[in-house]
């Protein structure tokens, strides 16, 4: 979601430099269909209009994965049309958001001066100069004619490569997004520093010494920390990292560190369906619930959540049962530590939900259990369900209509005997700016 505050935080001068809003973590959802990246960014629009972004402030929308490198290319030619060198720029962002992993994406791109990661990395250790600890910054490069020229020619270059024709590193690294991500991008670097020849330096004495006695230690040598210099950053202009803003109403806010591991995605979402009757119950670990009141059909729930969180259906009959004896134990997983862990945890409470199908291929609505998941709902055309949906008190549970995936519920195997389950169908990634057939 778009954080609802963040027109509060801009301030009133920020619309006449503008905003440019980035989804990212995009590599972690599924395709429901052809041109699901269009919708996504539809619904991001439109959940920016009812933020108060819209007009001249929003300067465009962008869609990437900072992790994978999707989009990143097309995010920082974007930028550098925006702003070239007017201004500072500043990312704001959400806790948990993926910020710090695009400022360094965006750090090790063209987007940042070829003298400044190395300088940047040993900066994120100690105190940079003239900021605090938790606000990093590195100066952007002045995106000449030149150098957007000779940047056009190394992506177009890179564009027709073929995975057989990049080096054995390359490939490994590739694959190794490729089963993380559903998209799959590479950020280069067209201006690198110049590194100037390694000379070898030693002490003559040190190479010999008698039978007696032991060598000598070598003096340890202390390096000086390579700094900008004065004429590098006098006019430059800065791309500012900031602390993350804390979601209100956010189940994260009540978990350990140890469990928000396992809650927030860090691999490609693989959605799981089930086909629920009336009086079956749905558990999203121990942090959301979804009851299946009434309704004539059967409907089909689609989970979007971290592949490890589990999954558990019962009856409406057991569910209060599992609930108590589970909650904290390793069956429902998330929260963990047993009873004294849900002597502090907040009790789940419900909250009614009626909805009508449309189809038994397009969801009517997700259900959004705070930031654990969500629930894609798909019914026959004109059923009325009721539902009962939980999520821990003090947590935001949202209706989203339309569902920001409609046809997730298609992606799925064939139904397991015997279950409400059916077999889980990953669909394959998609490797961006890269061709897809070897060379011949």
């Amino acid at each position: 979601p778009v954080l609802p505050q963040l027109p509060a935080l801009l301030g009133p001068d920020v619309p006449a430099a503008g905003v440019l809003v980035v989804g990212n973590k995009v590599d972690l959802l599924p395709a429901d269909c052809h041109g699901h990246l269009g919708r996504l960014r539809q619904r991001v629009a439109a959940a920016c209009a009812r933020a108060g972004l819209r007009g001249a402030a929003l300067v465009d929308i962008r869609l990437v994965s900072a992790k994978t490198g999707y989009g990143m290319e097309g995010l920082v030619s974007r930028l550098q049309r925006s702003w070239k060198c007017a201004g500072d720029v500043y990312l704001l962002g959400a806790t948990n958001s993926g910020k710090s992993t695009l400022f360094n994406t965006l750090l090790r791109s063209d987007y940042c001066k070829s003298r400044a990661p190395d300088i940047i990395d040993r900066a994120t250790v100690s105190p940079w100069p003239g900021t605090t600890l938790n606000l990093l910054k590195f100066p952007i490069i002045n995106p000449t004619c030149d150098r957007i020229f000779r940047r056009q020619e190394r992506l177009k270059e890179e564009a027709t490569k073929t995975e057989d024709q990049l080096s054995s590193e390359e490939k490994k690294y590739l694959n190794q997004l490729k089963k993380q991500g559903y998209l799959v991008g590479e950020v280069g670097r067209t201006f690198q520093q110049q590194k100037s020849s390694a000379e070898i330096d030693f002490d003559p004495d040190t190479l010999s010494y008698s039978m007696d006695e032991d060598p000598r230690d070598l003096p340890e040598k202390h390096e000086e920390r390579e700094e900008f210099t004065h004429n590098e950053v006098k006019d430059a202009r800065w791309c500012f990292d900031t602390p993350g803003i804390v979601k209100e109403d956010c189940v994260l806010n009540l978990l350990t560190e140890k469990e928000v591991k396992l809650v927030l995605p860090s691999h490609a979402i693989v959605p799981r369906t089930f086909i629920l009757k009336p009086g079956m119950v749905l558990f999203l670990a121990a942090l959301g619930r979804i009851d299946y009141l009434e309704g004539e059909k059967p409907a089909w729930f689609s989970v979007l959540a971290s592949n490890l969180l589990p999954v558990h259906v019962t009856m409406l009959s057991n569910a209060d049962t599992v609930y108590e004896k589970h909650a904290a134990q390793e069956f429902l997983k998330v929260p963990m530590g047993g009873e004294e862990r849900m002597k502090e945890f907040p009790p789940l409470v419900p909250q009614d939900i009626t909805l009508k199908g449309i189809g038994t291929t397009e969801a009517v609505a997700d259900i959004k259990l705070s930031s654990a998941g969500w629930v894609a709902v798909t019914a026959h055309a004109e059923e009325e369900l009721l539902l009962r949906a939980y999520t821990p008190k003090g947590t935001a549970l949202v209706v989203r209509e339309p569902p920001l995936l409609p046809y997730i519920s298609t992606i799925r195997g064939a139904r397991i005997p015997g279950t409400p389950a059916y077999r889980t169908k990953k669909p394959p990634a998609f490797v961006e700016n890269l061709r897809t057939t070897g060379s011949r």
